[in-house]
């Protein structure tokens, strides 16, 4: 004997509610993230924008190409104070997907980096197309660059220090272009997004110093690879296993 047909009505009604109440959800949740993101800002002196389709294209490497971002959404533009001075900066979410899988933290220099470097932590499942060659451990992360020699000239045990204190929750660092960027879990708040910034700013200030001929220069890093390989290429086989579940 077949279900009666008003049974198969009665799923498809309970389908559709649980449906439309998590829509409702995350929609609820999107209002809140907005919200405060614009109450932030507001705080700050600092401009809020809903969305800006272009900015992404500005970068591609860490969190940027791994999630293949779309756009940026609750974006916030301003500048903040840093041993060095003045420094832009920019806090915004990434949509891909129709999802936020990651809120960015970027500060600006006021020179372009000569190489492309990012530094992962090894929980996460790092790897993407396209991504560039690995150079490996470096202090806590994993370190990738598009162009070896040149990330080897910029790493100093300052800069290992500084991304070291970045904390857990911050899944990758690059550099690329004149900006330094991280990247977190999309949930967290103004107050970690503050300290992520003036860590940023500390960074920025180590990589790209204002008065370069008056700063001594920065503590060359001493790589944990024996120093024979230290020229070799690095091996994919090297990197630690992938966890299937990113920043945790």
């Amino acid at each position: 004997m077949g279900i009666p047909a008003w049974i198969w009505f009665v799923i498809a009604a309970v389908a559709l509610v649980a449906g439309l109440a998590l829509l409702a959800v995350d929609r609820g949740r999107e209002g809140s993230r907005s919200r405060e993101r614009m109450r932030w800002a507001d705080l700050r002196g600092w401009t809020y924008v809903e969305e800006d389709p272009r900015l992404a294209r500005q970068w591609s490497g860490g969190a940027i190409g791994y999630f293949d971002a779309e756009s940026t959404l609750n974006l916030v533009a301003g500048s903040t104070f840093t041993a060095d001075g003045r420094r832009p900066v920019y806090v915004f979410d990434l949509e891909a997907d129709n999802q936020i899988p990651a809120v960015v933290v970027a500060v600006r220099c006021t020179r372009v980096h000569p190489v492309l470097l990012e530094l992962w932590l090894s929980s996460v499942p790092f790897q993407r197309e396209g991504m560039p060659e690995m150079l490996g451990p470096v202090g806590q992360r994993y370190a990738f660059a598009d162009d070896i020699a040149g990330a080897r000239e910029l790493i100093t045990q300052d800069l290992v220090e500084a991304t070291d204190a970045l904390g857990g929750d911050v899944s990758v660092a690059w550099l690329e272009n004149e900006w330094v960027l991280a990247s977190a879990a999309p949930n967290v708040g103004p107050s970690r997004l503050e300290r992520l910034l003036r860590d940023l700013g500390e960074i920025a200030d180590i990589v790209d110093p204002y008065y370069e001929d008056e700063v001594a220069p920065g503590r060359p890093w001493q790589p944990e690879a024996d120093p024979a390989d230290a020229t070799g290429p690095a091996h994919a086989a090297d990197a630690p296993p992938a966890n299937p579940h990113p920043g945790h």
